[in-house]
């Protein structure tokens, strides 16, 4: 790998990592989950509009495309955008970063229960019920200090949310041309679903820190983030771009501990390693590898999961 495609790799791990870390900030300093979810949307559309145009690329025209892209903004984005900010106002960034990790367990269970994914070795079967097993283990609903509570489940409701996305995005959005502008098109429609939350953002009442944050979030852990991921998936191949999404619970936690003084316990790690094994089981052999994670739209069978 090139020494470009290196740095592209570490930036694309640090940006979406530090989303769950942008998202407890904007909380903790004024913002609603409703006000970020909003602004995340609104700056993502801009710079993905901005980066699209510098590339040439228009928005899509057909009706029929801007119908599926509403669908997929709505699984993709709006709905996990704020169920990440709501989980987040009582659970660790670090927490919902490695429950962001579940989503290829998701997507393979949907793909199960519709029929669209036929090949369950028994190691894929393993990786599944392993993967759950550590997000059971994170949780711990058998201590009362446990995790377990409708933060935990607003958190993988999320990740859930992300593989309904899939699932569809796989069917009805399969078109190679103009990524990034097709991207900034369902981050658009994205911004008119969250909008419709104003009456529930309540008033203004963020200082700068939380200004500075769900800015961060929305132009670098939303907009740009797209344009590394596309180049080095362009540079390197889905391969190995692939590899970053293994990386983002790891950067979320550590994150989480340096920086904002989040406990990370012993039952917590090994349940985010046996979720990540279980993820790595569940990919089909051949294939492993091939999934990229990233919030918006576009190319065929693309697994995209980022905060």
């Amino acid at each position: 790998m090139s020494p470009a495609s290196t740095l592209r790799m570490a930036a694309l791990a640090l940006l979406w990592g530090s989303g769950f870390l942008w998202i407890k900030l904007a909380l903790n300093h004024g913002l609603s989950p409703a006000q970020i979810t909003i602004v995340r949307c609104a700056l993502g559309t801009a710079t993905l509009l901005v980066l699209a145009r510098a590339a040439g690329q228009r928005l899509p025209r057909s009706r029929a495309t801007w119908g599926h892209l509403t669908v997929a903004a709505l699984f993709c984005n709006a709905i996990p955008f704020a169920l990440f900010a709501v989980g987040e106002q009582s659970l660790d960034s670090g927490i919902a970063g490695v429950l962001n990790a579940t989503t290829p367990l998701w997507s393979l269970l949907i793909g199960l229960l519709l029929g669209t994914d036929r090949g369950l070795r028994p190691l894929r079967l393993a990786g599944l019920f392993l993967g759950f097993a550590g997000t059971v283990l994170i949780f711990a609903p058998w201590h009362r200090s446990g995790l377990l509570s409708w933060s935990a489940l607003a958190l993988l409701g999320a990740a859930a949310s992300y593989a309904v996305a899939f699932a569809y995005m796989a069917r009805k959005l399969t078109d190679k041309q103009a990524p990034m502008a097709m991207s900034a098109a369902q981050l658009l429609m994205a911004t008119g679903w969250t909008t419709l939350s104003l009456p529930l953002a309540g008033p203004v009442d963020a200082d700068l820190t939380a200004l500075l944050a769900v800015t961060a979030l929305g132009v670098l852990g939303t907009g740009v983030t797209f344009y590394l991921n596309y180049r080095l998936i362009a540079d390197e191949g889905a391969t190995t771009a692939a590899t970053v999404g293994y990386l983002l619970p790891v950067v979320s936690v550590a994150l989480g501990a340096v920086l904002l003084g989040e406990e990370v316990g012993i039952r917590v790690l090994f349940g985010m390693v046996v979720v990540l094994v279980g993820v790595a089981m569940t990919r089909p052999i051949g294939a492993r590898g091939t999934a990229r994670a990233t919030t918006t739209a576009p190319q065929p069978k693309s697994k995209l999961y980022a905060p």
